[in-house]
């Protein structure tokens, strides 16, 4: 639960490193908060099928976002690499794929150009 603070309290940081840890945790949570939200949409009757989102879901969507894409590329700069790698989301099918596997490899050791290793501070 801690891991999920610490990015909503950088929720507009685009720069530095985030590990493995810090991001998969928030993608937990965030998955977890999902389902529950649409459930009690559903007891609501406010979940729409159609479009697969309901009114509470919808207002946490947009809360989150910004936070997801801040640790999402604080992540791709943990593996050295740019956030522009982000973009890969829009290729369907194979972008998320790739982007998947970006966000699961292991931290580039040592500082690289955005900043000292996170695991070691």
């Amino acid at each position: 639960m801690n891991w999920y603070f610490l990015v909503l309290k950088k929720y507009a940081v685009f720069y530095g490193r985030a590990r493995r840890k810090e991001y998969w945790y928030f993608m937990l949570f965030n998955i977890i908060a999902t389902i529950a939200l649409a459930f009690g949409d559903g007891l609501l009757g406010t979940f729409d099928p159609e479009t697969g989102i309901g009114f509470l879901g919808l207002i946490y969507a947009l809360g989150v976002m910004l936070p997801g894409i801040g640790v999402t590329i604080r992540r791709l700069h943990d593996t050295n690499r740019t956030g522009w790698w982000l973009l890969l989301i829009l290729i369907p099918l194979i972008g998320p794929v790739i982007l998947l596997i970006f966000t699961v490899l292991n931290s580039d050791p040592g500082e690289n150009q955005y900043g000292p290793n996170p695991i070691t501070d």
